[in-house]
């Protein structure tokens, strides 16, 4: 019996050993095709609006090292940030390139897909309507929008935006790479409308960007006009946010950046095509860290919702065992340390729509405001955030001059 399995057993050794040597051959080849990015990272371009005040020249120095240490550490093809303190933009600039093929430099006014941080852009709109109102965080949905149908238990704008619904999530390649364009937020309802709920309504916390679908068909029902329209006329305009918009593969846009994500073996791969319109108000924003920045400053600083309302949208949703979410309404809750001090944070981040990473941080009892956006999904954005935060804090402590 030994002979017929050795007769059989040896090709098959061989055959594996040809197949390992052959990916290995590959590895090695997309290593050498595809050299990095920023092999020198001092040597990037970068691009300011206007050069910060003197009093911000340290941490501004810290943080300009800090972020082209970290675009040639995670080979990022581009990279924007700004700050924001005491009701202002203290920096601006963008690192990289914008478009890797043409050399096309990041600047402020790049444009990037926003991705899950466009729900803290959705919230204040939530808010503006329960101040005029015109919603119900706990109206059963079907208040507003009577075309969804009904479901197993009834869920309410609340437990829709904090997560604890029991929408699902995209499950798939086809709901991650959308293609389908919406002129309305109503529009985007069928993909899941007919979905039973996943789970009974808080009862469990589990993260759903169709549930913010419905969010914005709620908002755009309470405001009586699309919900495009109201964001860019109660929010967009009123802040001077005018580098954020819908992101639509049907439209040119000049700054919007070109978008990539990891191929084969790292390899660097430009995509296209994908319109995230129908993910509305859950994720179909382009913007600038400049736009998050103002948009940051005026709901912390109170020159676009009333305390009590930020309260609201910023305070951890529970669950009935009593255990927190450590979500609010459309807003990620967190206490980190910062210089020394553990302080609050009320962040969005975004990572798996396709060409973006983001991380957006407010420290309301800071008055202090960080963004971060890249053209690259799943880039680690959150410490670059941390860290620059972390070095604007420090330089404001320090007494003047020194």
């Amino acid at each position: 019996m030994p002979a017929p399995r050795q007769a059989w057993l040896t090709p098959l050794v061989l055959l594996v050993g040809v197949i390992f040597a052959a990916g290995m051959g590959l590895c090695s080849y997309a290593r050498i095709a595809s050299p990095p990015l920023h092999p020198n990272p001092e040597a990037a371009p970068s691009v300011q609006d206007a050069s910060p005040s003197p009093r911000w020249a340290d941490a501004v120095k810290h943080s300009q090292q800090l972020v082209r240490t970290e675009l040639a550490a995670q080979d990022l093809p581009g990279l924007s940030v700004a700050v924001g303190v005491d009701g202002a933009i203290a920096w601006a600039e963008g690192f990289g390139y914008a478009d890797v093929e043409q050399r096309t430099p990041v600047t402020p006014k790049t444009q990037f897909r926003i991705g899950h941080a466009s729900k803290a852009l959705t919230s204040a709109a939530v808010g503006l309507l329960l101040e005029r109102g015109r919603l119900n965080l706990d109206e059963e949905i079907q208040t507003y929008v009577p075309e969804f149908p009904k479901k197993q238990w009834p869920i309410t704008l609340r437990q829709l935006m904090g997560h604890v619904a029991g929408i699902r999530h995209y499950e798939s390649e086809a709901d991650q790479r959308p293609t389908t364009h919406c002129e309305r937020a109503s529009e985007g309802l069928p993909r899941f409308a007919n979905d039973p709920l996943r789970f009974e309504p808080e009862t469990e916390y589990r993260y759903s960007i169709y549930g913010w679908v419905l969010v914005s068909a709620a908002v755009e029902a309470a405001a009586g006009e699309p919900f495009f329209t109201f964001m860019r006329t109660q929010i967009f305009d009123p802040l001077g946010m005018t580098g954020t918009t819908v992101d639509s593969s049907s439209e040119s846009i000049p700054d919007r950046t070109t978008f990539y994500e990891s191929g084969f073996v790292g390899m660097l791969r430009p995509v296209s095509g994908l319109d995230y319109s129908c993910f509305a108000g859950g994720g179909a924003f382009l913007s600038t860290p400049s736009d998050l920045v103002r948009f940051g400053l005026a709901v912390n600083g109170g020159k676009l919702l009333q305390p009590f309302t930020v309260t609201r949208l910023q305070t951890s949703q529970g669950l009935r065992s009593g255990a927190e979410t450590a979500y609010g309404l459309g807003w990620m809750l967190d206490t980190v340390p910062l210089a020394g001090e553990s302080v609050r944070l009320a962040n969005h981040a975004s990572r798996t729509v396709v060409g973006s990473s983001v991380s957006f941080l407010t420290f309301p009892d800071r008055g202090l405001v960080v963004a971060v956006t890249t053209n690259i999904n799943y880039a680690s954005t959150r410490h670059i955030a941390l860290g620059i935060a972390e070095a604007f804090e420090n330089n404001r402590r320090r007494p003047a001059g020194k």
